[in-house]
C-alpha cells in the first residue's frame, strides 16, 4: 500500500516560485508513474504533470507545460513538481498520485494512490 505525502505549499506573490514534494512510502516507488493534478474550490480535480517510472518521459496541461516542471528522485522516493511565474489562477490543492502502470499516465482514473494534498496560494 503506497502512502503519499505532499509539502512544499504555502503562501506566494503572484510571479513568484514554488516546489512541491511528495515523499512515498509502503511501496516500491520507482515501479510507480507519478503524477500531479490540483483542484480549485467549487472545481473538478484537473491534471498537471505527469512522469513515468524512470523518469525520462513527462507530460503536462497544455495551459502549465511553460511554467511547471515535474521530476523525481527514485533514490530519495520523492516526486517534485517546480512551479514558476505564479498566477492567482493556480490557487489549489495539489496533489500526488500513484500509478503501476509503466508509462505516462495523464487521467485521474489511472491512479490507485492518492495523498491528502497541499495548498497553494497565489496572491494578486
Amino acid at each position: 500500500q503506497m502512502q503519499l505525502v505532499e509539502s512544499g505549499g504555502g503562501l506566494v506573490q503572484a510571479g513568484g516560485s514554488l516546489r512541491l514534494s511528495c515523499a512515498a512510502s509502503g511501496g516500491t516507488f520507482s515501479r510507480y508513474a507519478m503524477g500531479w493534478f490540483r483542484q480549485a474550490p467549487g472545481k473538478e480535480r484537473e491534471f498537471v504533470a505527469a512522469i513515468n517510472w524512470i523518469g525520462d518521459t513527462t507530460d503536462y496541461s497544455d495551459s502549465l507545460k511553460d511554467r511547471f516542471t515535474i521530476y523525481r528522485a527514485n533514490a530519495r522516493n520523492t516526486l517534485y513538481l517546480h512551479m514558476d511565474s505564479l498566477k492567482p489562477e493556480d490557487t489549489a490543492v495539489y496533489f500526488c498520485a500513484a500509478s503501476p502502470l509503466n508509462r505516462v499516465v495523464t487521467n485521474r482514473r489511472g491512479y490507485d494512490y492518492w495523498g491528502q494534498g497541499t495548498q497553494v496560494t497565489v496572491s494578486s
